[in-house]
């Protein structure tokens, strides 16, 4: 796999992640923590991808 599709996969998987955990807590899908935490989920994503693709 190339660099790129890596670090989209990362992006999806730690967006994914990342909005669905405040949703754990009792926190809506759409608030603003959800949004805050799918944005940083994407930052460890890219990261992720990133260090799988060297």
């Amino acid at each position: 796999m190339n660099s790129k599709t890596l670090i989209w996969i990362g992006v999806f998987i730690g967006g994914t992640i990342g909005g669905y955990i405040p949703i754990i807590f009792g926190a809506d899908g759409l608030s603003f923590t959800s949004i805050i935490c799918s944005g940083i989920g994407s930052l460890v994503g890219i990261w992720v991808g990133f260090k799988l693709s060297q």
